[in-house]
């Protein structure tokens, strides 16, 4: 299960089955947005459900199958179920009857280890109140309090949202400009786009849409060409950007006709600062110096898309780099939330694609196992500008004290 498009706050409603899950995201949409019966394991797998909670604004709550789920399809279940862990930026778990056992504690150290912020909600608290003894124990193993809440009677309503209000991360809901620190009012950025195979038939990719987006609310100018038209415009205008982004692809092409004077970065880069784990990509980017024949390099694409036979993960980005290094590496790509077909320690580099259509959340939630492992990692556009010979120019707008020539080369 991915994000794909949706940037919203993504709550994830956890606990055994027949604990009220469904129920709870009913109460809080103040519809019937999910099935709820009295047999258990209604719910089969995770469900998206978009909508506005009172008191908060727009989420997605993700209803899904009960931790306890038995036999080997509700172990296929509960598998699902713990996946979502990786895109969710706040979790709910739902507790009742006064119980709290081990399927409740391997979900709490699972929220632990992926440094999500949780609720733990007694729900049916009509049938059954929780008792003191219940809460201190949840207090001392978890070290949150428990909240009594009620689907049928909506007791502590107000409290559960305030409670999601002040526990869900800040940058959950609220998205820092792409280039806003680096533009100012007035400012002509130049955004070069080549139309190749790749790109989509009658748009533009989404990073190009959201640094156009992005230049608009800044009250800056985007200015968007192909690439075999930027020499002939900057001698025809005269105009001097303030910026120029370009796609990885034509960074060569890109280099040569932006004057030096001029910051150049690409969409990828941009990305990468935006939402990537972008410190760890300027340790693990030179790391491609390094590379001996026989090392694997692992390649994680975000979200699933028709490979061209010319494809800029599993194609170019190879090629490149066995250009550059003159050793024989072998590859693997990961595409979308796919397991990894092999221990991490296995490979001697991670390329993350420029992440356009997942969050931060997930990007970090995903190269954190490499990271942990002292794995090297970088992303598509930085990896390719360091190939290519102008890595310190391509990261200078982002980085102070970066020269725009390549002194790891």
């Amino acid at each position: 299960m991915s994000k794909g498009r949706e940037s919203k706050p993504h709550i994830g409603i956890y606990g055994r089955r027949n604990n009220g899950k469904s129920s709870l995201i009913n109460c809080l949409a103040g519809q019937d947005v999910a099935i709820v019966s009295d047999h258990a394991g209604t719910t089969t797998d995770p469900v998206k459900k978009s909508f506005e909670i009172t008191g908060f604004g727009p989420v997605i709550l993700v209803d899904t199958a009960g931790i306890d789920d038995s036999g080997e399809l509700g172990q296929k279940r509960v598998d699902r179920t713990l996946r979502t862990l990786e895109i969710i930026d706040l979790a709910l778990l739902i507790v009742t009857n006064n119980s709290w056992g081990e399927y409740e504690n391997d979900l709490y150290a699972k929220f632990i280890t992926n440094d999500l912020p949780f609720i733990i909600i007694h729900n049916k608290s009509d049938l059954e109140e929780p008792t003191a003894d219940f809460s201190n124990q949840i207090s001392s193993v978890t070290g949150s309090s428990l909240l009594e809440f009620s689907s049928l009677d909506k007791r502590n309503y107000e409290q559960l949202i305030t409670l999601i209000r002040n526990t869900i991360p800040e940058h959950s809901y609220k998205t820092p400009a792409l280039l806003g620190d680096l533009i100012s009012y007035g400012d002509i950025v130049l955004l070069i786009t080549p139309i190749d195979v790749e790109a989509p038939a009658g748009r533009l990719i989404l990073p190009q849409v959201q640094a156009i987006r992005d230049i608009l609310d800044n009250e800056a100018v985007a200015i968007v060409l192909k690439e075999r038209e930027v020499d002939s415009f900057l001698k025809k205008t005269k105009i001097k950007p303030a910026l120029a982004i370009t796609d990885s692809q034509v960074f060569v092409k890109a280099d040569a006709s932006i004057p030096h004077d001029i910051p150049l970065t690409s969409f990828s880069i941009m990305l990468a600062r935006f939402k990537g784990d972008f410190e760890n990509y300027l340790k693990g980017t030179p790391t491609i110096s390094e590379l001996k024949d026989g090392d694997r390099v692992l390649l994680l694409e975000s979200c699933t898309h028709h490979v061209s036979c010319d494809d800029i993960g599993r194609t170019k980005i190879p090629r490149w780099i066995n250009n550059f290094t003159g050793k024989k590496i072998d590859y693997e790509v990961v595409a979308g939330h796919d397991p990894l077909p092999r221990p991490i320690e296995d490979y001697s580099l991670v390329i993350q694609c420029g992440g356009c259509m997942i969050t931060r959340k997930q990007i970090h939630n995903r190269l954190r196992i490499a990271v942990n492992a002292g794995v090297p990692v970088t992303n598509y556009g930085m990896a390719i500008s360091y190939v290519m010979g102008i890595y310190n120019r391509a990261i200078a707008p982002f980085v102070k004290g970066k020269s725009s020539t390549n002194t790891y080369l």
